[in-house]
């Protein structure tokens, strides 16, 4: 089988399909991956040919406020309307038209992608190639789940409806604008337009299935998966596809020491006094192993300001080495990292609320495998109180041992893999 990978340029939608697409590659069939320069090196370290952007322009965390440089005065809906049309809808057409270029030489039976690459429309319906979406997050319009980007938690009171019907009614008019960027483009392909509803979950209406990456147990428990979707389990990256980790120090792995990991993600890391300082200055006094990951940004600045002997602060570490020996994770919310702390059973504090993080950190404290801080930058006070209580709590502890059990049980790679292989059959 030919199959051809895409994904919007940011590594928490990249990184989980590089298994996918190793394991297919295994199994003997030929993949390729579209993908912009950012990605292009750890493809190839992977083995993986790329078929790089010619149309498109790459967007990414890192240079989207360069780009755009009004970004930067933008908060909250203005943001989040911003975002949604320059990252995810601005390059739609672009991407299209270089796939197009691709299947002329490229013949491929099967697209696999994330559910924010939203040319998957156009791939689907226009060329007629089966689609098949992951969601590396959260499924933000499935029903039963609040409405997304505010944290919000399930409503249980008729007040709580009414405000969730009031805050979805505002997303709906916020997202006005990369609505009619992307149905202007429908047309120009003669496809009918997406409703506002439908904008948030492109796949749900095109792709042949999506693939939910984690389980019911970080959900909650309200959430209905659309018929197409299921959920697969804990979808690590592939190990080479992430930047060159650390030798895990042996002060870590010393099982009598408490490992406390610091985490402010690769993307909203530029600052490090939103997460990393405070959560240094309120640990390091502490009887525990404080270990900061900081994404490459500075950590020589860092490694001065706090040259204690049980602090350790370096790029990258390998967490699926890491999460063997920490004891509690205090993270701005990325799902990855919180997905990988769960796998191990490490329970987490979270504090993080922009890019989504909102709602999954909310889903954290809901289902009670954390603390949620609810906020960008948490005083040095509360984040020594929420590791000393999720240290302590029996409940949390076995609540994270529950769904670490949950998602031990799925093989996320064999889910794909047979999934594709059922409907290869019912094609032929």
């Amino acid at each position: 089988m030919k199959i051809l990978f895409a994904t919007v340029p940011a590594d928490g939608h990249f990184n989980p399909l590089t298994a996918v697409a190793l394991d297919l590659l295994k199994c003997g069939h030929d993949v390729r991956w579209y993908a912009g320069p950012r990605y292009q090196a750890r493809l190839a370290a992977l083995g993986i040919p790329s078929l790089p952007y010619d149309r498109a322009t790459e967007i990414t965390g890192d240079n989207i406020d360069r780009l755009f440089p009004e970004r930067a005065k933008l908060r909250g809906p203005k943001q989040i309307s911003f975002d949604g049309e320059k990252f995810f809808v601005a390059n739609v057409e672009n991407y299209y038209r270089d796939i197009v270029d691709i299947r002329s030489r490229f013949d491929f039976d099967a697209f696999l992608c994330d559910g924010g690459f939203y040319a998957l429309k156009l791939v689907a319906e226009k060329l007629d190639v089966p689609v098949y979406s992951f969601a590396p997050g959260p499924l933000m319009a499935a029903e039963g789940t609040p409405p997304p980007f505010f944290g919000l938690r399930p409503a249980r009171t008729v007040g709580g409806r009414i405000v969730h019907r009031g805050v979805r009614t505002m997303l709906h008019s916020t997202l006005k604008r990369g609505a009619r960027t992307l149905n202007a483009m429908l047309a120009a392909e003669a496809l009918p337009p997406v409703a506002i509803t439908q904008f948030l979950d492109m796949a749900s209406g095109c792709a042949r299935r999506q693939f939910v990456i984690g389980g019911p147990g970080l959900e909650f428990p309200t959430v209905k998966l659309p018929a197409n979707a299921e959920f697969i389990g804990p979808l690590l990256p592939a190990r080479r596809a992430v930047a060159s980790a650390a030798p895990l120090p042996a002060l870590v792995r010393d099982p009598e020491t408490t490992v406390i990991a610091v985490s402010q993600g690769t993307v909203d890391n530029g600052d490090p006094a939103k997460l990393m300082i405070p959560a240094l200055t309120a640990l390091h006094t502490q009887p525990y192993v404080v270990v900061v990951t900081t994404g490459g940004k500075h950590t020589n600045e860092l490694r001065e300001r706090f040259p204690q002997s049980n602090v350790v602060i370096t790029d990258f570490l390998d967490y699926d080495d890491l999460f063997e020996h920490v004891d509690v994770f205090v993270t701005n919310g990325g799902f990855g990292s919180v997905l990988s702390a769960m796998s191990h059973g490490v329970p987490v504090v979270t504090a993080g609320t922009r890019e989504g993080k909102n709602d999954i950190n909310a889903r954290v404290a809901y289902n009670g495998l954390g603390v949620d801080l609810r906020t960008e930058r948490p005083r040095e006070g509360r984040i020594a109180e929420a590791v000393a209580r999720v240290l302590s709590d029996r409940v949390i502890a076995a609540n994270v041992g529950r769904l670490r059990t949950e998602l031990q049980s799925y093989e996320p790679l064999s889910i794909i893999q047979r999934r594709l292989e059922e409907d290869v059959r019912v094609g032929a």
